[in-house]
């Protein structure tokens, strides 16, 4: 008995250590400091709160994780090594430049990447499955605003096909206010409560919010690109499950 009390212990111990969110987030901010990253990349974290949102989605460093849409690699930069050096693996798809795959998939410390799905951009999606799947978690940054609902919902299905039971969804994107009617002011943002209402209706459950990058000066009216307002929108911070 005392020794199956032994190993009972030893094993719920490995586990807290391996899903230690300290541990994982102490790993994200030493990634922050990497030198792969732009002045004005580092400039941006303490509006964006990386390590913040990382840890409120539950980023564990040993995770295959697939980032929507990567842009120019902000989050690649950090997100990258962070798993690499822990034997994660991070999968970009959707809308992967030349340039990225070139430029920043080749820095030191992202060996562990790989892009999927090519054919796919945020301009046109149609119903698709990803290349690969098994995923811990999927993260995508200020992309859902850009499609359609009906490709919203395809790019969205085809992320719940790809995730592992449990596996969270994170969404992070600039507020319209509800039932706020479309304009070319307001094109650029959407409304979380459509957001929530489309992730369930593909089978999501809803999780959690954050009001980390809440920004009451914003007044959900002028395009996000204004100056003045470009940098300090207020967004939603979503984080969603598959059942």
């Amino acid at each position: 008995m005392k020794k199956l009390t032994f190993l009972a212990l030893t094993l719920i111990t490995q586990q807290a250590l391996a899903a230690d969110p300290a541990t994982t987030r102490s790993k994200i901010e030493a990634n922050l400091q990497g030198s792969i990253r732009e002045a004005a990349e580092v400039a941006r974290d303490a509006n964006r709160k990386p390590a913040e949102v990382l840890e409120f989605f539950g980023l564990e460093d040993d995770m295959k994780v697939l980032e929507i849409s990567p842009a120019t690699g902000y989050w690649s930069k950090f997100v990258g090594p962070t798993l690499c050096e822990n034997g994660g693996e991070l999968v970009f798809s959707v809308g992967v430049s030349d340039s990225f795959k070139n430029d920043v998939m080749s820095l030191p410390g992202l060996e562990c990447t790989s892009a999927i799905n090519d054919d796919v951009n945020l301009g046109s999606i149609p119903p698709f499955e990803f290349d690969s799947g098994d995923f811990d978690l999927v993260l995508t940054f200020w992309n859902l605003h850009n499609p359609n609902a009906e490709d919203r919902q395809n790019m969205n299905r085809a992320v719940f096909n790809a995730l592992k039971s449990g596996g969270i969804y994170g969404v992070v994107d600039h507020t319209r206010r509800h039932g706020q009617p479309t304009s070319r002011a307001v094109g650029r943002r959407l409304d979380p409560v459509l957001v929530i209402k489309e992730m369930v209706d593909v089978g999501f459950e809803f999780v959690d919010f954050s009001d980390m990058h809440y920004h009451p000066e914003d007044d959900l009216t002028q395009e996000v690109g204004t100056p003045g307002v470009r940098g300090n929108t207020d967004r939603f911070t979503l984080k969603f499950r598959k059942p």
